[in-house]
């Protein structure tokens, strides 16, 4: 029978879990958890899901306030499962075969209508202004639609005149650096602004190996500052754009006709 190496969890688990996150112990800095989405459900597991499509976060173990990983999903109950994986127990909240239950917990996510310093709350989808441009630049880039709108709603609102105290110029809100870039001879022109935009975030999800997370924390506050924190710097304004675009996917994806995220059973 082949041996059964298991991963020890520190007491905080519990804990951990209400905040959102999973937490296994080890010595060193931080810890990866995988966020997993299957069919439109969310779990979180400590290596990647057969059959799911996962993300992996990294979880400082020092971090002041452990990120929410789930969405805004209200208050749910869930179960945390134990797992044999390659040989390792794997702990996760979907119920995959031969999953055991390791302990039970409730997990109150943020609203739906986080305020975004200088921006306002969140509001509802836009699907209007400049689809086309919108439809054919996350084809080409390979980013999911709902994504790239929720973005430039967040940026700018959708207006092509918009102008921050920063310099971001657009629907995308270009940075002057980004202009250089890509191209762009005219960052007021939706149609430039938007290409760019995707293709700057497409650069962003290669760097950080698809996590949006660290690609929006980078679109915000500039890769330099990211690698200098090595993570999602500790701005509010940041935090809190990051948490708006977060809950506009949501909300765009619903608006589209994609399926709304929810738990894994």
């Amino acid at each position: 029978m082949p041996t059964v190496r298991r991963v020890p969890y520190r007491p905080l688990a519990i804990a951990l879990l209400a905040c959102c996150a999973l937490a296994a112990a080890s010595t060193v800095q931080a810890r990866t958890i995988w966020r997993c989405v299957k069919d439109g459900t969310v779990s979180l597991s400590t290596a990647p899901e057969p059959g799911s499509k996962c993300e992996a976060r990294e979880i400082p173990d020092d971090a002041v306030q452990t990120p929410n990983l789930w969405g805004a999903m209200g208050v749910f109950s869930g179960v945390l499962y134990e797992r044999e994986q390659d040989g390792v127990l794997v702990y996760g909240t979907r119920r995959l075969p031969g999953a055991r239950e390791y302990l039970r917990f409730t997990v109150q996510t943020p609203p739906g209508e986080p305020a975004h310093e200088g921006l306002g709350n969140v509001g509802t989808p836009q699907l209007a202004p400049h689809s086309v441009l919108f439809t054919a630049n996350a084809k080409t880039y390979g980013l999911d639609e709902a994504w790239l709108r929720a973005i430039a709603h967040a940026e700018s609102g959708f207006d092509a005149d918009a102008v921050s105290s920063k310099g971001a110029r657009g629907v995308m809100q270009l940075m002057p650096d980004v202009i250089a870039d890509y191209g762009v001879k005219d960052a007021d022109a939706p149609a430039e602004s938007i290409r760019a935009g995707a293709q700057h975030l497409r650069g962003l999800l290669r760097r950080y190996k698809g996590d949006r997370t660290l690609a929006l924390a980078a679109y915000n506050a500039g890769i330099g500052t990211v690698d200098r924190f090595d993570g999602v710097p500790p701005y509010a304004e940041t935090r809190a754009y990051i948490a708006k675009v977060q809950a506009l996917y949501v909300r765009y994806r619903a608006a589209m006709g994609n399926p709304v995220e929810r738990p894994a059973l």
